[in-house]
């Protein structure tokens, strides 16, 4: 039975900047600006997803049941000097984040 993975970017507290590169076992997905999502079919099984702004980046490692759909939220954060350096110098730190949503249900 096949699986699915969904990484959205839609948290308000995003602070929209610079684009998220979505990767699951080692091979992109794609993309993600602020609103935006990803889904695709996997296998059942163990998994490693990877998010990336660039910048920063963040693994999660999960397992998947057949049948299984497991959604994730991906968000672009401030540090706290990044509107400070990116005023005066065009660029600043931004972290990303990732979390299971689906776990935060339970």
């Amino acid at each position: 039975m096949e699986c699915s993975v969904t990484v959205s970017r839609t948290d308000p507290d995003d602070i929209k900047q610079r684009q998220i590169i979505v990767k699951l076992d080692g091979k992109r997905l794609g993309e993600l600006m602020h609103g935006d999502e990803i889904s695709r079919p996997v296998e059942p099984g163990p998994h490693r997803l990877q998010v990336d702004n660039t910048w920063n980046w963040k693994n999660i490692e999960f397992n998947l049941a057949p049948g299984e759909h497991a959604r994730f939220l991906t968000v672009n954060k401030m540090g706290r000097f990044t509107w400070f350096l990116v005023g005066t110098l065009g660029v600043g730190p931004m972290y990303v984040s990732i979390q299971r949503v689906d776990d935060l249900a339970a």
